[in-house]
């Protein structure tokens, strides 16, 4: 188990990789370890999911269609 110290420094390691786009397997920590769940939500937060052909055309119909609310 690492310390408080060491999971911030997991999840910020798991940030830079996903801010590169370094794939998610290189993860240095093996995977029962809790660094490991750490690392991995770092790298999350840097790379949101793709958006879906939904999700595009759903923001593409709010940007030209004016709110009346």
């Amino acid at each position: 188990m690492g310390t408080r110290e060491d999971t911030a420094r997991a999840v910020s390691e798991g940030a830079e990789a996903g801010g590169r786009g370094d794939s998610p397997t290189v993860c240095p920590y093996p995977r029962t370890s809790l660094l490991s769940g750490g690392w991995v939500r770092g790298y999350a937060r840097a790379r949101p999911l793709p958006l879906s052909e939904n999700d595009v055309a759903s923001a593409s119909a709010e940007t030209t269609t004016p709110r009346t609310t």
